[in-house]
């Protein structure tokens, strides 16, 4: 591999050779604004059947291009090869769904007035899209990005990531080879140039939508900045994603479940499995299995290989030093002595006083919190500021639904892995984890307007409504 988030010093070419990225001065986001808007009109006035079929063409060359794509992610970002394939598939899938869904842009017909005249409820698109997408999942959460606001009918600006233009750029030329034409612009600044060019974007008036994927600290101020001009937009953030284990659970399968959704991709997914809550029964054999499973399946060729290095090696190092320095227990990585950018980490007796705790991990890093009882898992779960994704593991399916109905997440499993994703599910969180929802129905919600009109039958009319002055 031969690009991660530490050394990404610019804007590079695309991995495969398929040409340089463009460099983006901040003032060419008025050139970028001005382009999408102008082709609005033409875009979202075609037939919702051509932008299907131009998304469905999308997803076949998505498909057919898998090796390059995954080529360029492992080169750019040097993200697991069995995620950059799984990325891959999961992108062709979006654009399919995508498709599907321009037809589903639906109105509603409410009761006549006392007049007859009729309200109609109807759903348009907003506009100009602006799609910041991050580089851990650059081809799914780039297509997740742009292909459900393209099929409602709006044009887009994809942000591209600073740490991975040449796939997000890749994406780009797929879609306009698929026939998006302008109704997709793709962007790539400097690094140092990406807030202002951000700031200058949300400011155009013809942008009327927001939809950012990142950490809680960017999406905080594109919060602020699309707060200031009164834009909604729709934001996925950092998360502490925790797997509950109760008493009664399959522990040989939960065991496994916590370790793929805590290594896969290094734990750079931003489901990850940062946290094991286990109830105290069970903690000791459930520790001893993780302790037992851990090296075979982070040694598994393409899986756990994700680059890590620089600054968020450091600081993944500090996480680890300040929780067995208060206390916590090394359960898995002393061969190569507690340092998660080596190999997987396992820590256990991982309490509130540590770092850990408060802190988003992102990386090969899992902790064990023993609860006396699902009531106090449940208040360990929910005792950080995020509310992303959990699990639960447990026999009795009615306990845990009980269970999951009361953990602040957006998003929660039974009896499987936090790290899941389809094309059709509302996905997204709550608290610092952020607001609104990508996918399905409820993606439609999110890039369109609702607006009311009236339609006054043949025998009422505005003199009918003076007259009732």
């Amino acid at each position: 591999m031969t690009g991660h988030p530490d050394m990404a010093a610019g804007v590079r070419a695309p991995a495969n050779g398929a040409g340089a990225a463009i460099v983006a001065e901040p003032a060419m986001a008025e050139v970028f604004a001005d382009r999408a808007a102008r082709a609005f009109p033409g875009w979202s006035g075609r037939p919702f059947r051509d932008r299907r079929d131009c998304l469905n063409r999308a997803a076949a060359l998505v498909a057919a291009r898998r090796a390059a794509l995954v080529q360029a992610m492992r080169a750019e970002v040097g993200i697991a090869a069995r995620f950059a394939e799984m990325n891959v598939d999961l992108a062709v899938e979006m654009l399919e769904e995508a498709a599907a869904l321009a037809s589903r842009v639906e109105g509603q017909t409410l009761p006549p007035a006392a007049d007859g005249t009729l309200s109609l409820c109807i759903r348009q698109p907003a506009g100009v899209v602006l799609a910041i997408a991050p580089w851990n999942a650059p081809v799914a959460l780039g297509v997740r990005a742009v292909a459900l606001p393209l099929a409602c009918g709006n044009t887009v600006i994809l942000k591209a990531s600073d740490l991975c233009p040449g796939v997000h750029l890749m994406l780009g030329g797929i879609l306009a080879e698929a026939g998006c034409g302008d109704a997709l612009q793709v962007l790539a600044s400097a690094p140092e140039a990406s807030a202002d060019v951000v700031e200058r974007l949300i400011a155009r008036p013809e942008v009327r939508r927001v939809n950012f994927t990142g950490s809680t600290r960017v999406g905080r101020a594109v919060a602020e900045a699309c707060g200031r001009r009164l834009k909604r937009c729709l934001l996925e953030l950092s998360s502490k994603s925790a797997a509950l284990m109760l008493a009664d659970c399959d522990q040989a399968a939960a065991v496994e479940s916590v370790l793929y959704g805590a290594f896969l991709n290094g734990g750079q997914i931003c489901m990850s499995t940062e946290r094991l809550i286990v109830e105290a029964a069970i903690a000791e054999e459930v520790v001893a299995r993780l302790a037992a499973r851990a090296p075979e399946l982070a040694a598994r060729p393409g899986w756990c290989d994700a680059a890590i290095g620089g600054e968020a090696a450091r600081r993944l190092r500090g996480l680890v030093e300040d929780a067995l320095a208060r206390g916590a227990v090394l359960v898995a990585g002393g061969e190569h002595g507690g340092d998660p950018a080596a190999g997987p980490v396992i820590l256990d007796q991982v309490d509130a006083s540590m770092r850990l705790h408060g802190e988003e991990v992102f990386g090969p890093l899992l902790y064990v919190q023993r609860a006396a009882d699902a009531e106090e898992a449940v208040a360990l779960a929910n005792g950080t500021d995020y509310g992303l994704v959990a699990a639960i593991f447990a026999g009795d399916t009615a306990r845990a639904l009980a269970v999951a109905r009361r953990l602040e997440t957006g998003i929660c499993h039974i009896n499987g892995a936090t790290v899941q994703d389809r094309a059709i599910v509302p996905f997204g969180g709550c608290k610092l984890s952020g607001y609104g929802r990508f996918g399905g129905m409820a993606g439609i919600e999110e890039f369109t307007e609702l607006r009311w009109l009236t339609l006054p039958l043949p025998a009422a009319g505005a003199a009918a409504a003076w007259n009732d002055i």
